[in-house]
């Protein structure tokens, strides 16, 4: 069997379950014993492990043909890449990271350790994502999706992101019913159920958070 070791909450390991899940892989994902690791880790059938989000992808890409993450269309790709690109970079550093890494714990985000949540990260986190789910909401609505009209790595990868903070009820979705109405198509891909399953021991998710109709 195949084995992705992981963090439950981290946005790169999210997209690396995405990923396999796209892939129609069966794999087994195993919570990491070390969060401070170099993660996330796929394991082939064969033991060849490939370590990191870029490596696991090209990875897939390169071994697995069948439903490609990136388009084939140059433009569409660059784009796709250019959205993944921003959401593991600046869009990570300046929003996901501020609130994820305050409001959950070590083991599941591989944060920090930390004593008590810091407010004000937590808000600057908060206004950085307010413009950042207009774009979003903005481009989905005039591309169907945010490279191209399927579902591609970047719509996988900013999807990643924002099912951590929607597991904590960060996201306001009724502010931004566009983001919303994209999300949710997302998040009803089989890919994304055992995301929508996960529960982390004294933190369980917003009541909405595995609903399809929010």
């Amino acid at each position: 069997m195949r084995k992705l070791i992981h963090l439950t909450l981290s946005p790169a390991s999210r997209l690396a379950r995405l990923m396999v899940g796209e892939k129609r892989l069966t794999c087994d994902p195993k919570l990491s014993d070390d969060p401070l690791a170099h993660l996330p880790t796929f394991v082939e059938m064969d033991g060849t492990e490939v370590t990191g989000l870029w490596a696991i992808m090209d990875h897939l890409e390169g071994n697995y043909a069948d439903h490609p993450l990136v388009p084939e269309d140059a433009a569409q790709r660059s784009e796709a890449l250019r959205w993944l690109d921003w959401a593991m970079g600046p869009f990570h550093e300046q929003a996901t990271r501020r609130i994820l890494f305050e409001k959950g714990g070590q083991r599941y985000t591989g944060a920090p350790s930390r004593v008590n949540p810091d407010m004000n990260v937590i808000r600057a986190g908060r206004e950085a994502l307010k413009p950042v789910l207009k774009l979003i909401g903005d481009t989905a609505d005039s591309r169907g999706n945010l490279a191209a009209r399927e579902c591609t790595i970047a719509d996988l990868a900013v999807a990643a992101h924002l099912s951590s903070l929607d597991y904590f009820g960060e996201i306001p979705w009724k502010d931004y019913p566009q983001t919303a109405e994209w999300y949710g198509r997302i998040k009803s891909r089989p890919s994304f159920r055992t995301l929508l399953g996960d529960r982390v021991p004294g933190q369980p998710p917003t009541l909405n958070y595995a609903e399809l109709d929010f």
